[in-house]
């Protein structure tokens, strides 16, 4: 068992591990479904391979899957700064006020774009780059007649991870199937491996489903700086869990039957809303720093599925917290030697 009173663990290096580049994925697994599943028991620390569309066979009847319907919106847009031949790339993160005619931003290059300079984008909208919002954004704003979101729809495209440098891959295949609420700067990529087929399987061995929301912003992607992981902070998100949903959980843990989250979205979302004693979730939406490492507690996650994640990210962090670092390293290592495909439009990983 990992000992945790060990300061080791809030080293960040203690989340590194080698990855040859050519295993980051530039083209997801076509079918959806054909992509490889590695199966991690936290019980026995066994580790099985198999294939996505074989999911239902590792999970039971009266566990309940929960997905995060988020969709990812056309974020990214192109202009060039006004007065001049800079070339410039505002990716739109979430808006500031009721009206959204400021949003928070990730602008680039920053150093050329101080406060005050106007971007002129494709369709000559005029925007200002104001101040820095947070650590490393900035706030944006646009003119008073224009619909921000009309206009993403129009001119913006899809922001893939910096990391997928050449796909021919359309953009749907960055929305899982079942996308459905906008307002997303990534997509949350371990949904992305569902179909239709793999979802009538898991209903005919009695795995029921359930849908939450949280739109992925930053605090899901953004690098670790610190030495110690504990200084990290968390850039918050929006998530919601309704009625319907926190009552199939609630049954469902009621039951004596699993929980199990799509996703590290998912996982956030119902630990930010799930009481402490009994994991039973409240209906209801908040903004979550919810900022998971090993020493945490789960509430309501029973079981995950998720992708394989970069180094030293949040996301392998919260992993190692469910299902123990050194097994979880060991399952990169393995995934390695095996040639699992990695990051957003890599293989996938079912915990249990």
């Amino acid at each position: 068992m990992d000992h945790m009173h060990n300061n080791d663990y809030f080293d960040i290096n203690a989340y590194g591990y080698y990855l040859p580049q050519e295993l980051i994925a530039q083209n997801p697994a076509e079918p959806r479904d054909s992509s490889r599943l590695m199966v991690v028991d936290r019980e026995n620390g066994r580790i099985t391979h198999s294939i996505f569309s074989n999911l239902h066979s590792f999970l039971k009847s009266g566990d309940l899957l929960v997905l995060n319907d988020t969709k990812v919106f056309r974020a990214r847009l192109k202009g060039v700064k006004k007065g001049g031949q800079t070339e410039a790339e505002i990716l739109l993160l979430r808006p500031l006020d009721r009206l959204e005619k400021e949003w928070e931003a990730l602008v680039r290059p920053g150093k050329r774009l101080s406060p005050g300079a106007v971007v002129i984008l494709k369709d000559k909208t005029e925007i200002v780059i104001g101040e820095s919002a947070e650590a490393g954004t900035r706030r944006v704003g646009f003119p008073g007649g224009c619909n921000v979101r009309a206009l993403m729809e129009r001119i913006g495209e899809v922001p893939l991870p910096p990391y997928i440098k050449k796909t021919s891959a359309p953009s749907e295949r960055y929305q899982t199937v079942y996308a459905d609420k906008s307002g997303s700067a990534a997509a949350p990529t371990a949904g992305l491996h569902f179909t239709e087929r793999v979802f009538r399987r898991l209903h005919e061995s009695g795995v029921e489903k359930a849908f939450l929301t949280l739109h992925v912003g930053l605090g899901t992607f953004r690098p670790v700086k610190e030495n110690d992981i504990r200084n990290h902070k968390m850039h918050e998100e929006y998530c919601s869990i309704d009625k319907e949903t926190a009552e199939k959980i609630n049954r469902t843990k009621r039951g004596g039957n699993r929980v199990i989250a799509v996703g590290t979205t998912v996982v956030r979302t119902l630990e930010s809303l799930a009481d402490e004693r009994t994991g039973e979730v409240n209906p209801g939406s908040l903004w979550t720093k919810a900022y998971i490492y090993p020493g945490y507690a789960f509430k309501a996650v029973d079981a995950m599925v998720t992708n394989f994640h970069l180094p030293k990210s949040t996301l392998l962090m919260l992993v190692a917290a469910f299902a123990g670092r050194n097994l979880i390293l060991e399952a990169y290592e393995e995934a390695v030697r095996m040639r699992y495909r990695f990051f957003s439009f890599g293989d996938a990983m079912l915990i249990i």
